[in-house]
């Protein structure tokens, strides 16, 4: 999980490290050819990822057909111009205003 209040920022940097390393190799595989990177824009706005190593990863490794979705709020700037789909979702309602908790499957 992220927390932005991180009680070691080192461990969360190495796991944050080992999930790019395996999106890296699902991206590699010529089987798949859809990859969902969740919330990996707020891994790299706090530094966990470095932003030049995966812009260049996703514009030399990257199959021609392989969709990768990068979400999260606050995309780098780097990101958005390189993308081929830029998307800006706006909250309007969110069971959690009604006291309903993170739900599996849902917010993780």
């Amino acid at each position: 999980g992220f927390t932005w209040e991180t009680q070691d920022r080192e461990r969360d940097i190495a796991a944050a490290q080992a999930g790019w390393n395996k999106a890296r190799s699902l991206i590699r595989d010529p089987e798949i050819r859809f990859v969902l990177l969740d919330e990996i824009n707020i891994a790299l706005r706090y530094e966990y990822l470095d932003i030049d190593e995966v812009v260049e990863f996703l514009l030399t490794e990257k199959p021609e057909m392989t969709h990768v979705v990068l979400t999260g709020r606050n995309a780098h700037e780097k990101l958005v111009e390189r993308a081929d789909l830029v998307t800006n979702m706006e909250l309007v309602k969110h069971p959690f205003r009604d006291g309903i908790k993170a739900q599996k499957g849902i917010e993780f």
